[in-house]
């Protein structure tokens, strides 16, 4: 079962208006966080790191008593837009094990998948400019919401492809490093399953993410410190 939009994970991502170009270049950063998956708190982490040749490898990972859940893309910053190359997904629930690959060919123009995915699932799928994948949604919703842009977005996951679009509703002080903070909270909700994040001016991820199928809570991560 996957993280944040790819558990659906947001998390976190449109025929809509697609992802426009970020407000800001890409910089390093790891964020811990305060996980709860499952009903069962833990602990979760999310970094960008460079990967060279102008590229990036962006991870988020969660860790409890009963599960221990990775996620990671390669990605690029191309006209300031962010594009995924790769990714992979891989899960330990109880005894249940789960590893999954994606491929993100621009040249050709498709994604693929490989691993633990059914045969329906491996594409390839028709790729368009703007595509991304749901971890690179967080930092992008982020970005645009920012800059005032659309939040509305393609996503290219797990063999198929979805459009999200996020909405603003109200906000709320949230807690980082030990300090209040005011956050917008950004809605979207796709049938029975919503997706919530937190944004904070001048923080580069979500300093929330709440996910919520059929009215239960399924992932929430609050973000502690970030450096």
């Amino acid at each position: 079962m996957a993280i944040v939009t790819r558990l659906a994970t947001a998390a976190l991502a449109a025929g809509l208006a697609l992802a426009s170009a970020p407000a800001s270049a890409v910089k390093p950063f790891n964020a811990s966080y305060q996980a709860s998956y499952m009903g069962m708190q833990g602990n979760g982490r999310m970094s960008v790191e460079a990967a060279g040749d102008k590229r990036w490898r962006y991870t988020l990972s969660m860790r409890n008593s009963l599960a221990e859940l990775t996620q990671t893309t390669v990605f690029e910053e191309q006209d300031g837009t962010l594009r995924p190359l790769s990714g992979t997904d891989s899960s330990k629930v109880l005894v249940k094990k789960s590893d999954k690959q994606a491929t993100y060919d621009w040249s050709r123009g498709v994604a693929t998948w490989t691993g633990d995915v059914k045969p329906d699932r491996t594409g390839p799928v028709k790729l368009q400019p703007g595509d991304l994948d749901a971890l690179l949604i967080n930092l992008v919703l982020v970005r645009d919401h920012a800059a005032g842009k659309p939040l509305k977005y393609r996503m290219v996951e797990d063999g198929r492809i979805k459009t999200l679009a996020y909405a603003p509703a109200g906000t709320e002080s949230i807690t980082i490093d030990g300090k209040p903070q005011q956050a917008t909270k950004l809605v979207n909700t796709s049938g029975e399953r919503k997706t919530t994040v937190w944004v904070v001016d001048n923080l580069p991820v979500p300093a929330r993410i709440v996910q919520t199928n059929k009215g239960q809570d399924a992932i929430d991560l609050r973000v502690q410190s970030l450096r």
